[in-house]
């Protein structure tokens, strides 16, 4: 089983960056394709990107160029740098880990960007 602990969410301004860390437990990480979702008040959760556990990145067309994905596989960790911080970036930010038919999700850490 493997449990997943987000961190680093909070109050940025328009421009301004935020760094998101997402800490896995269990075995076996490496397997798992890590994915960032968000959702904000009102919508859909949508993914903002991915990383395979071969370090294969992709990036929804809303936060490429801004947003990067990294991922440490002997720390169990992956992490989503923000930059350029939007207005409408503001949702929950939530980790996740795929691998076949397994699939995990964090708690979700709030994102707010606002002046």
């Amino acid at each position: 089983q493997v449990q997943l602990v987000e961190s680093g969410g909070g109050l940025a301004q328009p421009g301004g960056s935020l760094r998101l860390s997402c800490t896995a437990s269990g075995n076996n990480f490496r397997l798992y394709t890590m994915g960032w979702y968000r959702q904000a008040p009102g919508k859909q959760r949508e993914l903002v990107g991915a990383i395979s556990g071969a370090g294969t990145v992709n990036y929804a067309d809303s936060v490429k160029d801004r947003f990067t994905i990294s991922r440490d596989n002997a720390k169990n960790t992956v992490a989503l740098q923000m930059n350029s911080l939007k207005p409408e970036d503001t949702a929950v930010y939530y980790c996740n880990a795929k691998f076949v038919m397994l699939e995990h999700w964090g708690q979700g850490t709030q994102v707010t960007v606002s002046s």
